[in-house]
């Protein structure tokens, strides 16, 4: 049996990376669609209740989260509102900001999903790193090598032309 070339290896990390993403995707939009709710919702609500401290969670701030348009996650905070999973705020400081905040329904469904996924992750979660850093590997050690130039390699031509230029312009 022949030893596979590098490109073969590199293709083969990242369909295999690719294939562990989209196992774990399937099942997210499994989940989701059998708790009643539709995958970007899911997604919705993890990105409201997961921002960071101090971190408002507006219409605009979920779009970027998502990575959709404004005018999409309008349409799936009007849903999830209308499901009772979310809730519309006025700011305090800026009245004219709209902030979104989990429901007591909204978080409830949120936790059982989560503690699903957090269970498959435990399953899944080996196999997804392992194939990750398979599809990294060969950039990090062509990084550890571009750092450990030998004397002859970019290093020494570099050295040498900073001296030529010092030199001139003693």
């Amino acid at each position: 049996m022949t030893k596979p070339s590098n490109r073969q290896i590199d293709y083969t990390a990242l369909a295999d990376f690719r294939y562990e993403i989209r196992r774990f995707l399937n099942f997210s939009e499994r989940a989701a669609r059998a708790a009643g709710i539709e995958p970007h919702q899911h997604q919705a609500l993890l990105a409201i209740k997961g921002l960071r401290a101090g971190q408002a969670a507006t219409v605009g701030v979920l779009a970027e989260r998502l990575q959709v348009r404004h005018h999409t996650a309008v349409e799936l905070t009007d849903r999830l509102e209308a499901k009772g999973l979310i809730r519309r705020l006025r700011g305090e400081a800026d009245r004219r900001e709209v902030l979104l905040e989990l429901t007591l329904r909204g978080e409830k469904l949120l936790r059982e999903l989560t503690l699903s996924h957090r269970a498959e992750l435990q399953m899944a979660g080996p196999k997804l790193v392992a194939a990750l850093e398979s599809a990294i590997a060969r950039e990090r050690r062509r990084y550890h090598s571009s750092s450990n130039l030998s004397p002859s390699g970019d290093d020494s031509k570099r050295s040498r032309r900073n001296r030529k230029n010092s030199e001139s312009q003693e």
